[in-house]
């Protein structure tokens, strides 16, 4: 069609201007048959081109010889044309090809994820850019194959950072070797530092992680710890003292000194054992069918004498939630000593109990300072107290634990407060229906 649409307009203008002017309009018909369909192709129109244009247009008309000597060089011209402009457009689209190959292997290889699990694809790509069978990319330093003709080294800046093994590799091939194989050594060297820079990243932030907790650790020790046991040994050692106390009240008052700062370092010790297992996944619960009112009033009895101050309405049937007993006692417990620690002393905490068609919902209330907005989130967190909490005794381990095993029971723990109106803890936890009851 290209040619005949160049027949056209040589006829047209064969008046107008010289003879060697029309071979122009079919070189431009040649032109684009080279740049998008390659040799072959524009061969074809090339000689196609010399045939119509020597036949119609060369003297003689109608025949393959021309009369004046002249003109025989510029038909081959035609040919060497067609030949040098696809030459140069397969350049082009082998870059092109060769550009895309790497842009897809550098999104492969420099995407999040192991570079192992990248490998394939990338080697997949590459083996059809060079034209092999297959090709296959191993990482490191260690050869592979060694010796062998089709085991090619992948480097980058004076350093091997792989070798690929390319199956049945063309002889012709190796000029694209050269082009990309530097280049793909190149992108692997980078995505290998990326994976590395990543891993000691991790490693680095788990390193900073763990000095926050020693330390976090550390200064419980020291203070939270040390606390109940000065006045353990403070009242053992009145005690201990022959006549010292004389009054049988003051010998009541030191030896519930010693009871209450004993359980006092017994939950502190139980809480951190309880977060380690939190945090090393071992925390598996037993779930059963129990009462909310039994495990209110176990966590009220932990508390002993301070939990004299809660005041519980369990009133009317207890729904029954599915939860392991113990971590379920252990939420309660520490929701409701975390509300005794921040209410006033002569203020008491409520404890309400609602349920929905799929969960019990059980608010511990306090009449303290209340949680500031910005701070809902991070007092769940470890190690961690409200602010204007410097004169609360604690570790700030309570709300950590009692979310962690809130959830590995299937429920939740949530906030609602308001500043100088006090703070509600809600727990919700899977509720039982009766028929579900064993």
């Amino acid at each position: 069609m290209l040619v005949a649409g160049a027949t056209g307009a040589a006829g047209l203008l064969k008046a107008h201007i010289a003879l060697l002017s029309l071979g122009v309009l079919y070189l431009l018909a040649m032109l684009p048959v080279a740049v998008v369909w390659g040799l072959v192709p524009a061969v074809v129109v090339a000689l196609l081109s010399v045939v119509v244009f020597d036949f119609l247009f060369v003297p003689p008309i109608d025949a393959l010889r021309p009369a004046d000597p002249q003109n025989w060089p510029a038909l081959p011209l035609f040919v060497f044309a067609a030949v040098a402009v696809s030459e140069v457009a397969a350049g082009w689209r082998r870059r092109a090809r060769e550009s895309a190959l790497l842009a897809r292997v550098a999104a492969c290889l420099l995407e999040r994820g192991e570079i192992a699990d990248s490998l394939g694809r990338v080697a997949a790509d590459v083996a059809g850019a060079l034209a092999v069978e297959q090709a296959q990319i191993f990482t490191g330093l260690a050869d592979v194959r060694s010796g062998a003709d089709d085991a090619f080294p992948l480097a980058a800046g004076g350093r091997r950072v792989g070798t690929i093994v390319l199956g049945r590799p063309l002889r012709g091939g190796s000029a694209a070797r050269r082009r990309v194989l530097p280049a793909l050594g190149s992108l692997l060297a980078v995505a290998i530092d990326r994976e590395r820079l990543a891993r000691e990243a991790v490693e680095t932030e788990a390193l900073r992680r763990s000095d926050a907790v020693k330390t976090a650790i550390l200064r419980a020790v020291s203070h939270d710890l040390r606390t109940p046991l000065m006045a353990i040994v403070t009242a053992a050692g009145a005690l201990a003292r022959p006549g010292f106390v004389t009054d049988d009240g003051d010998r009541t008052d030191l030896l519930a000194t010693v009871l209450d700062e004993a359980r006092r370092l017994d939950r502190l010790v139980g809480n951190l054992l309880d977060l380690s297992r939190l945090q090393a996944g071992a925390a598996e619960p037993c779930a059963d069918a129990v009462e909310v009112g039994e495990l209110i009033a176990g966590a009220v009895g932990y508390l002993g004498a301070t939990g004299g101050r809660v005041q519980a309405g369990l009133s009317g049937e207890s729904p029954v939630v599915h939860a392991d007993p113990h971590q379920a006692q252990r939420i309660l417990v520490n929701l409701i000593e975390n509300a005794l620690k921040y209410s006033p002393p002569n203020e008491p905490v409520l404890v309400r109990i609602a349920a929905t068609s799929t969960e019990v919902l059980v608010r511990v209330i306090d009449h303290g300072p209340g949680v500031p907005s910005g701070e809902s989130g991070r007092i769940f967190g470890a190690f961690q107290r409200g602010t204007g909490s410097a004169q609360v005794h604690g570790a700030g381990l309570g709300l950590a634990i009692a979310q962690g095993f809130a959830e590995a029971n299937g429920g939740r723990i949530w906030l609602e407060s308001h500043a100088t109106q006090g703070a509600t803890f809600v727990l919700a936890l899977p509720r039982l229906a009766v028929e579900d009851l064993p």
